[in-house]
């Protein structure tokens, strides 16, 4: 495969579990509201929000995880906390959860 090849399945598979998996997530776990879920869960990715602090705003040799303010290791802890939460707060957990999962695989699974 080449570098080409790799770099557009990386950058589908980003958006996928950004866009698209999360509509699988809403019908699992929260069924009977799960547009809503689903709306909640798009709305997490303002946690991206903190990239534009960084100088560059992208690299792609740089991975988001332990980096970014709203993607460090504490901010992971406290969006964990709020899975102990009812409705509408375990739901953003899980987004934001999900969301630091993705950018985890996006550096670390594929190569750079």
């Amino acid at each position: 495969m080449s570098p080409s090849d790799i770099s557009l399945i990386k950058t589908g598979t980003h958006y996928f579990l950004h866009l698209v998996f999360p509509v699988f997530i809403a019908l699992i776990f929260f069924r009977e509201n799960w547009k809503k879920a689903y709306f909640i869960l798009l709305a997490t990715m303002l946690v991206d929000a903190d990239h534009l602090f960084a100088h560059p705003i992208f690299d792609p040799n740089r991975g988001s995880i332990g980096f970014h303010f709203l993607h460090s290791y504490y901010a992971i802890a406290v969006y964990f906390l709020l899975l102990f939460f009812k409705g509408n707060i375990r739901i953003i957990g899980v987004g934001l959860l999900f969301h630091m999962l993705t950018d985890f695989q996006d550096f670390y699974f594929w190569p750079h």
